[in-house]
């Protein structure tokens, strides 16, 4: 509060700047506004924004055919809105969101559902210069009946308010590398017995692909800043890359991390149009910056395979690259990755065998 006239009349700011690195506690909970409730309409949206075409997530029959009661919303419409819930409390202030981990799908989001967020920070770690820290996070996605419906870990790079704020303790979370298959969740009822290969748009079932095998998804989409600002929008994210020119030094918005992964999901289909339902998230970064201008390009590895106790349905494990440069080009002689690649991203997709 602060004086506004010589009678002693107190000013309390209403608005907020947001949680700098030295405002978490490992430990703390924080309860995330606001609640949404999505619709039909964030399918078609959805399907606008990018060239997603999944059978599954496109047509009420298909999926009726695949043991389920109708149409589910996308998994990754369900993950971006339960992420931009985060963003006001997380990532406001962060230089850069730096990776996931630890990530599944647990309930299928139906149309007319209402999704609120919960995260609990479980990591913090203050960077050497003391200007900013690393915070985990580990993120809930519950429903109006207050079930998970999907669950994550991401961590961020956070600023600090105060650089004579002392080093938080440094506790960096125990991550597993990988989703266990034995984990892996899937829809009640899913069966792909009576899956339809023609109206999936591809005859590649689970057995034909083989672990190692690499994909070049051959198709690019050049980025726009209205189309990733119109998303980010949608999924009522706040963060002021996104959208505030003066944000950054060089007067670029950067397109949001999420953005990037849903292009790169749907250009996947050609080749992988059978990887239907993503169902874990094992890890993923976003190895460097994209923007307007940036056309960006998909390319698949295959990293493992397993059974499941569902009725026709594999599970695949798959590492999923964006990138503005050549196909399987990730990482040079030094570890790093190459400059043109945009998101490496390990994830498991359910696949009729």
């Amino acid at each position: 509060m602060r004086p506004i006239s010589s009678l002693g009349i107190f000013e309390m700011s209403k608005t907020s700047a947001g949680r700098f690195f030295e405002d978490y506690s490992v430990g703390q909970m924080i309860r995330h506004a606001v609640p949404r409730s999505v619709s039909g309409g964030e399918r078609a949206l959805y399907h606008a924004l990018y060239p997603a075409r999944h059978a599954i997530y496109s047509s009420d029959q298909f999926a009726e055919t695949c043991g389920l009661e109708r149409s589910p919303v996308d998994d990754l419409v369900a993950f971006h809105v339960v992420f931009g819930k985060t963003v006001p409390d997380i990532s406001l202030n962060a230089l850069a969101n730096l990776g996931y981990a630890e990530g599944r799908w647990l309930k299928p989001v139906w149309p007319g559902d209402t999704l609120r967020s919960i995260s609990e920070v479980i990591g913090l770690k203050q960077n050497s210069n003391g200007k900013s820290g690393v915070v985990w996070v580990r993120t809930r996605g519950l429903n109006q009946w207050d079930e998970t419906v999907i669950e994550y870990v991401r961590w961020a790079m956070v600023r600090k308010r105060d650089l004579d704020a002392p080093a938080p303790e440094t506790a960096i979370p125990d991550l597993t590398p990988a989703v266990a298959a034995g984990d892996l969740v899937l829809p009640e009822g899913l069966d792909f017995l009576q899956y339809d290969f023609g109206l999936a748009g591809e005859p590649h079932r689970w057995g034909d692909y083989a672990v190692g095998e690499r994909i070049d998804h051959v198709d690019g989409v050049t980025i726009e800043d209205a189309e990733h600002m119109l998303a980010t929008r949608l999924w009522q994210n706040t963060a002021k890359v996104h959208f505030d020119v003066t944000s950054r030094p060089d007067g670029r918005r950067l397109i949001y991390g999420g953005h990037v992964i849903s292009m790169a999901r749907a250009l996947s289909f050609d080749g992988l149009a059978n990887a239907q339902m993503i169902v874990a998230l094992n890890g993923g970064t976003h190895a460097n910056p994209c923007f307007a201008g940036d056309t960006v390009r998909a390319w698949s590895e295959v990293l493992d395979k397993a059974e499941t106790a569902a009725p026709g349905v594999g599970a695949v494990r798959l590492r999923l690259v964006a990138t503005k440069g050549e196909a399987f080009a990730l990482k040079g002689d030094d570890g790093k990755y190459l400059p043109d690649v945009l998101l490496d991203l390990d994830y498991w997709a359910l696949m009729p065998v």
